[in-house]
């Protein structure tokens, strides 16, 4: 394993459209081990391939566990990721990116997503992510496509800067006090409304 550099914006590559992989060979599971070393040292929760350069269709994502963030826990590589199922409910959350350090942004995304990939054996799975886990797979899947956050941002003035190094961990922090707000609110009695 290594750890690899992380390219940021102004940097061509992060602009371009990643490649399908067409064979997941011992090279593409180095890569993703790569890429996992960077993005537990850079003390990321996600990170695309394009991010390091490489122009491959891969992803990986981390979420620190945390019991209001479904999904959170658990390593998730995939190869050849894509959306194949948008739900329509929408949600307006704060994202970061290694690629665009020192700010985080308001984005608006869908809520809940299938997607489809390869696993590092080669074979074909789906997932159902939702919440904030679901935000994370469509930043990432971005990335594939050369779409950087800054791009989806809700309003040009909804960006902020943070300290750097601490863009994906306020994206974490914020994610969760909004999926342990929607719990919550799911929590709540209906009203009952008077004719």
């Amino acid at each position: 394993m290594a750890l690899r550099e992380i390219i940021t914006v102004g940097h061509p590559r992060l602009r371009m459209r990643s490649r399908l992989v067409k064979k997941v060979t011992p090279e593409v599971r180095a890569l993703i081990r790569d890429m996992v070393e960077t993005m537990h040292e850079a003390d990321g929760i996600g990170l695309a391939a394009a991010q390091i350069g490489e122009l491959v269709r891969a992803i990986v994502i981390d979420v620190p566990e945390d019991e209001d963030v479904p999904g959170s826990g658990k390593l998730y590589t995939i190869i050849n990721p894509e959306i194949v199922k948008m739900g329509r409910e929408t949600e307006v959350g704060t994202e970061g990116c290694l690629s665009v350090p020192g700010y985080i942004g308001e984005v608006e995304r869908a809520t809940q997503i299938v997607v489809r990939g390869l696993d590092l054996r080669g074979k074909t799975f789906r997932l159902r992510p939702r919440g904030f886990l679901a935000r994370v797979f469509q930043h990432e899947i971005d990335h594939c496509d050369g779409v950087l956050y800054i791009d989806r941002l809700t309003a040009s003035d909804r960006i902020w800067p943070v300290k750097v190094g601490e863009e994906e961990q306020e994206e974490v922090k914020r994610g969760a006090a909004q999926e342990k707000a929607r719990k919550e609110a799911e929590l709540q009695p209906a009203a009952v409304l008077a004719d």
